[in-house]
């Protein structure tokens, strides 16, 4: 509802496609939605592949060093109960 039924990219995904996630660039993964909200998708592996933990650091790591969290009030994370 956030985004008006827009299709978001994951961060891992979108890194898978361009080789790491030192290739992305804020913009890449980072949509503005309703009312100003800005939402980026971490992602992960298939179920039961490997550790979801580690998409959401690499995607928090990527969001700090590229500076998502500037100029923003409040962050909300929406995580999976067994991470």
């Amino acid at each position: 509802l956030i985004l008006h039924a827009k299709a978001q990219d994951t961060v891992l995904s979108l890194a898978a496609a361009k080789g790491s996630v030192e290739d992305l660039e804020l913009d890449d993964v980072l949509k503005v939605g309703f009312k100003g909200i800005k939402c980026v998708e971490s992602g992960g592996p298939e179920p039961g592949v490997g550790c979801a933990g580690r998409g959401v650091i690499t995607s928090i790591n990527f969001l700090e060093e590229n500076g998502a969290y500037d100029d923003v009030d409040y962050v909300s994370y929406d995580v999976l109960g067994d991470v």
